[in-house]
């Protein structure tokens, strides 16, 4: 199995490449719907979300208001760190489930956005970084999420720097450039986890 980091700030469009290396077949292992699935309604992770912020930010109809809780979170260090410390072990008992049940000899990409901010590069047999200018982020943030630039920007500032997350990669897909650009870069990138992985 080959142990595959991947990661990106938000707006880089880690996503899309997520996407691409599971058409190709890689068994991808996203931290953040595992995140979003460990708080749904019912679960123990909701409950002691809203024990330690009480309701707020739940919806009306009891789900989790996920833009109340960043909106809380975000702007405090103390808060985040909180919410983590709820969230990452339920996320961690999960992916360990998940990776027990991925084929032998299967290239398992790990969909990990906070992978250099938790200092994990050293968990992964490989990372790969997805890469774009923080004014590309913003823009993209802007265009396809509706986001207001100051909380573009906070959601920028409250992760690692590029430099830091260039900084653990092994891989970097540059994508500043059109999704026709992408998946060319992408296609070199499975070759060579391909590769990797065939010599074990």
């Amino acid at each position: 199995m080959l142990k595959t980091g991947l990661t990106g700030g938000i707006g880089s469009g880690k996503s899309e490449v997520s996407k691409r290396l599971a058409a190709k077949g890689a068994v991808v292992i996203d931290a953040d719907k595992i995140a979003r699935e460990v708080v749904e309604p019912g679960t123990p992770g909701l409950a002691r979300v809203v024990a330690t912020f009480g309701d707020e930010v739940l919806r009306p109809d009891g789900s989790l208001d996920r833009e109340k809780l960043g909106s809380i979170v975000f702007a405090d260090q103390e808060k985040l760190a909180a919410l983590n410390a709820i969230v990452h072990p339920l996320v961690g008992e999960r992916v360990a489930r998940l990776q027990s049940e991925a084929p032998t000899g299967a290239i398992v990409v790990y969909d990990v956005p906070l992978l250099a901010e938790n200092g994990l590069a050293a968990m992964y047999d490989v990372v790969i970084v997805v890469d774009a200018a923080d004014e590309v982020r913003i823009d993209r943030l802007a265009a396809h999420r509706g986001m207001a630039e100051k909380d573009a920007k906070a959601r920028i500032a409250a992760q690692a720097s590029r430099e830091d997350r260039l900084a653990v990669a092994d891989i970097v897909i540059p994508n500043e450039g059109s999704l026709d650009e992408l998946d060319t870069r992408v296609e070199e990138v499975w070759a060579e986890l391909l590769e990797r992985a065939a010599r074990g």
